[in-house]
């Protein structure tokens, strides 16, 4: 196959916080450690009651064991794969991995966001990826700067009115 015939896979960027990859690796802890094994033991349990064909513990076991092994494979190499961003840049006046940065629209309305990886975004908290339309535009501004964020709503403008790290 050449690389024309490939399909292309999704950018998504390798950096996370220490919070997120501490995140992540206490999911693959409580993954192997805790949840794997207590399966594994239902499903030893259900396969000693005889016929497995038609037991439904046995069937939702084995399927949740392929389900905990997916997703430890994909925590094991995601965590291989990151790096960890444990410094604020030298230049803290701009926005970069890792900011808090607050926002002002053409309303008035505030709103701060921090930059992170996209594996920790979280909306609700105020975690934006960096891969983003939001923290793209953002990027490499400082307090003062205008961005115009492209939406299907319509295009936003925000102002920067602090970045903190």
């Amino acid at each position: 196959m050449s690389t024309r015939d490939r399909k292309p896979r999704p950018a998504s960027s390798g950096y996370i916080t220490p919070d997120g990859a501490k995140k992540l690796r206490d999911e693959l802890e409580q993954l192997w450690h805790v949840e794997r094994p207590r399966v594994t033991q239902e499903v030893a349990d259900a396969a000693a009651q005889g016929d497995r064909s038609e037991n439904a513990e046995y069937i939702y076991g084995k399927r949740r064991l392929r389900e905990i092994d997916r997703r430890v494979r994909f925590l094991t190499k995601r965590l291989e794969a990151l790096t960890v961003v444990a410094e604020p840049p030298e230049r803290r006046d701009r926005v970069f991995f890792g900011a808090w940065v607050k926002v002002e629209d053409e309303d008035g309305e505030e709103a701060e966001w921090r930059i992170v990886g996209p594996d920790e975004s979280d909306v609700k908290a105020g975690w934006i990826s960096m891969d983003s339309p939001v923290a793209r535009a953002l990027m490499g501004k400082r307090v003062g700067d205008e961005v115009t964020v492209r939406r299907p709503a319509g295009d936003a403008e925000y102002t920067i009115v602090g970045v903190r790290y």
